[in-house]
């Protein structure tokens, strides 16, 4: 019976490892899935003289490119792309470009204003003229912040809690 008891427990902890390793996986698997730049600017910040700067999606590049782009920044890129859902301040206009701005510059202004940040494969480009209307404010220098590697730290140890949460359980049940 206690032989019995245990594979339980022990088949738990077998399931997180798996999950847990195959997280980790995932995680390093999208890190070398950011897409390769092409067309890249020349090297070192190219914020304007005013000092403040926009990544913006080129007009007239392939509807495919773009849309491929905006689905990376909003996924992998970790943009805030919740404005751009519908009902949200940035929804209207509902179009490709006008979302893929949004994200774009979004994405931009978490990694520092870097150069490489804002090319999304030949998709976006730099601006000093504020691309924000109405209700719907686009981030500057500053006003966002990165949140990738405490988001992942979060998630692990959450699962963590999880994990420990499950087997005092199992522990209390005997």
């Amino acid at each position: 019976m206690r032989n019995e008891v245990m594979v339980l427990p022990c088949l738990l902890l077998l399931h997180c490892y798996v999950v847990l390793t195959m997280e980790t996986i995932t995680q390093e698997k999208a890190e070398a899935a950011i897409p390769v730049t092409t067309l890249s600017p020349p090297e070192g910040n190219t914020t304007f003289l005013a000092g403040t700067s926009w990544c913006v999606a080129l007009p007239g590049v392939s509807q495919i490119d773009l849309q491929n782009a905006l689905d990376w920044a909003c996924g992998l890129g970790m943009a805030d792309c919740k404005p751009i859902q519908h009902g949200g301040a940035c929804f209207d206009p509902d179009t490709l470009v006008s979302h893929a701005s949004y994200a774009f510059n979004n994405y931009y202004q978490q990694n520092g204003n870097s150069d490489i940040a804002c090319n999304f494969g030949g998709t976006a480009t730099l601006t000093n003229i504020d691309p924000s209307h109405g209700k719907c404010n686009f981030a500057s220098p500053g006003s966002v912040r990165s949140s990738a590697p405490s988001s992942l730290k979060c998630k692990t140890s959450f699962m963590w809690v999880k994990f420990a949460g499950i087997l005092l359980l199992l522990y209390l049940r005997r």
